[in-house]
């Protein structure tokens, strides 16, 4: 049996120290700012000179608003636990972008990740569960996704020179990507930043 990991975001200590006291993880891994506020560093330094002392603290520097680097460094948190691992997630503290990201983050894994959970601020005993939602793509999807993350191409017929489908199954595949903002066709067919997270 895997050991149970948190992750979460940090901003202000309460919410990582309830969802600690709560699910009682041997792991926590604490998502800060590249340059944390005063207030984030006061919330790190109690929780690793309280819960530092019984569980293994670690953390992790991201961004705070780029959405697509935060999620590519969540994912490759939650990449580098061992396999039988038991992972939580807690986006409660911390600034929106930052949850988004590891919200993201937890869809592009979401066979490693077993809860995601959030704190309302108005009931501190509360526990609201998100949706362990996946980026369900076909494999031609997946392929076109793919062809497009290595550069920027002007037509479909670009792009058919580098995936193996119908034209038609192209055509149809461009067009649920578009729907779904994986894809821009603004100024050439490239990826949004959705895509790049979906690619992860």
């Amino acid at each position: 049996m895997g050991k149970k990991v948190l992750i979460a975001t940090l901003y202000g200590p309460e919410p990582v120290i309830l969802a600690t006291t709560r699910l009682g993880p041997e792991r926590l891994i604490l998502l800060v700012d590249k340059e944390p506020s005063k207030e984030q560093e006061n919330s790190l330094k109690l929780i690793e000179d309280s819960l530092g002392k019984v569980i293994e603290v670690k953390v992790i520097k991201t961004d705070v608003y780029d959405i697509v680097n935060v999620a590519t460094k969540c994912v490759e948190v939650i990449d580098l636990q061992p396999k039988d691992d038991i992972i939580y997630v807690n986006i409660t503290s911390g600034r929106k972008t930052k949850a988004i990201g590891l919200l993201f983050a937890t869809y592009a894994r979401h066979d490693r990740v077993k809860k995601i959970a959030y704190n309302p601020e108005e009931d501190k005993s509360a526990v609201v569960y998100l949706p362990r939602l996946s980026f369900k793509l076909s494999e031609s999807e997946k392929k076109i996704l793919e062809v497009l993350d290595k550069g920027k191409y002007e037509t479909p017929s670009d792009i058919a020179g580098k995936v193996d489908m119908s034209t038609a199954m192209l055509y149809r595949a461009l067009d649920e990507l578009r729907d779904m903002d994986l894809i821009t066709t603004e100024d050439g067919y490239k990826l949004t930043d959705a895509g790049k997270i979906v690619r992860l």
